[in-house]
């Protein structure tokens, strides 16, 4: 491991535990520099920078090292506090109106945070019944708020999975899901089935004054699961992702059926997968087996998870750390997928130019309605790798191919894929 990500997960392990890092010996500038450039590619910045600015080591510092850090991190702060405070009005008006979406992540893994507003949500996922979607979407326009996507017809809103939704002159930005996962994806759209009854189980907790209504305990801890499995499909997830799961199975571990939490993990090759995150969790952050009432049959699970932490480490938020990483995501996504078809993959250089049109429907709305218009989407795919490429200097074909052929590896070592 290197020294910077051995400073992030101490400084991280100790921002979960609302404690100050105890760093005696003086960081060199570019120590700094380094730490707090690896916080911001995983979104989390307030809570590293809270860790750490009274540590002897910042006070040894020149504070100039530091004042960016701190700047940044009282933006976010306050940016964050803004976001949260439109929400909660927001949802209290759809509720209000006769609408109850189930909030996922976002505020409900914020409020079991030290500081809740440290940590960082981009938006937030509302997920409504698919009857519900109309009167949901003429209720957020009512509110002011308007879809991202503004050239898409009404037959076209009722058809994507996810609507974008944001308010001029406002940071509130939410996603409108009428499933949590994209049906049409080959690689993990099936996952929906395991959510098929969330409304009937839903919880309400109360947050800041106002009754949130959310998945169950099973059931979300689940979903945190299948959430990061799906990035990790796709170009990899951040350490952030594993701070919600393993925060949320301590809070609420003892209502958590975990017995079936692993079935549904065998179920679809996640437990190792899990395992391995559970176990990083308990190695390096705040993980707590007897707080969360993580059983023997999850503690007999036998991994390793130092690959896991490196690929997440890499990878930053979402596996948005560079390019070639993003785009890396068109080989493991089609070895995925023709793994759960029992085939192997085929030339993915090609698929991943030229991939099918039902591949494409959710980038390329128009394309469900006439798939005869699937050149003109690859043209612009193309184009638009092509500029990335150029404006990028982390971005690179034959690097894509030499990640998307070591995460293939990766997803075999853990199960994922048949070997």
């Amino acid at each position: 491991m290197q020294h910077t990500q051995q400073l992030f997960l101490e400084a991280l392990k100790a921002a979960l535990k609302n404690e100050q890092v105890e760093w005696n010996n003086k960081l060199e500038a570019q120590e700094w520099m380094d730490l707090f450039r690896m916080a911001e590619v995983h979104q989390i910045l307030p809570m590293i920078y809270e860790a750490v600015y009274r540590s002897p080591a910042a006070g040894q510092a020149d504070p100039q090292i530091l004042a960016p850090a701190k700047a940044q991190m009282v933006r976010t702060v306050i940016m964050q506090t803004q976001k949260t405070g439109e929400f909660e009005p927001l949802y209290r008006y759809l509720r209000e109106s006769g609408i109850c979406p189930l909030v996922v992540k976002g505020i409900v893994c914020r409020n079991i945070y030290p500081n809740p507003d440290y940590r960082i949500s981009g938006d937030e996922d509302l997920l409504i019944r698919p009857e519900d979607f109309r009167k949901c979407h003429d209720l957020l326009r009512e509110y002011g708020m308007q879809t991202s996507e503004q050239d898409m017809d009404a037959e076209e809103l009722e058809s994507v999975y996810e609507v974008p939704y944001g308010k001029k002159g406002s940071l509130i930005y939410i996603e409108l899901h009428k499933s949590l996962f994209p049906p049409e994806s080959e690689a993990y759209g099936d996952l929906n089935r395991f959510f098929a009854n969330v409304h009937e189980d839903a919880i309400d907790i109360r947050i800041d004054g106002t009754d949130i209504r959310t998945m169950g305990y099973t059931d979300h801890l689940f979903y945190l699961i299948c959430h990061s499995f799906k990035h990790f499909l796709h170009s990899g997830f951040g350490i952030r992702q594993v701070c919600d799961i393993i925060l949320f199975a301590n809070e609420y571990g003892d209502a958590i059926d975990w017995e079936k939490v692993l079935r549904q993990c065998r179920e679809i090759h996640a437990d190792l997968f899990a395992a391995a995150l559970f176990a990083i969790g308990e190695k390096y952050l705040t993980f707590d087996p007897e707080k969360a009432h993580y059983p023997k049959v999850w503690q007999g699970i036998c991994v390793d998870e130092t690959d896991m932490l490196m690929d997440l480490l890499d990878s930053g938020i979402y596996g948005n750390a560079n390019m070639s990483r993003k785009h890396s995501s068109n080989m493991t996504l089609d070895a995925v997928a023709a793994d759960k078809n029992g085939k192997k993959a085929g030339n993915t250089v090609l698929k991943s130019l030229f991939p099918s049109a039902k591949k494409l429907e959710g980038r390329y709305p128009y394309l469900k309605k006439h798939p005869i218009l699937l050149p003109i989407a690859w043209t612009d795919r193309i184009l638009k790798y092509r500029k990335e490429t150029v404006a990028g200097g982390d971005n690179a074909a034959a690097d894509s191919v030499k990640i998307g052929n070591q995460r293939i590896e990766l997803m075999k070592k853990y199960g994922i894929i048949k070997k």
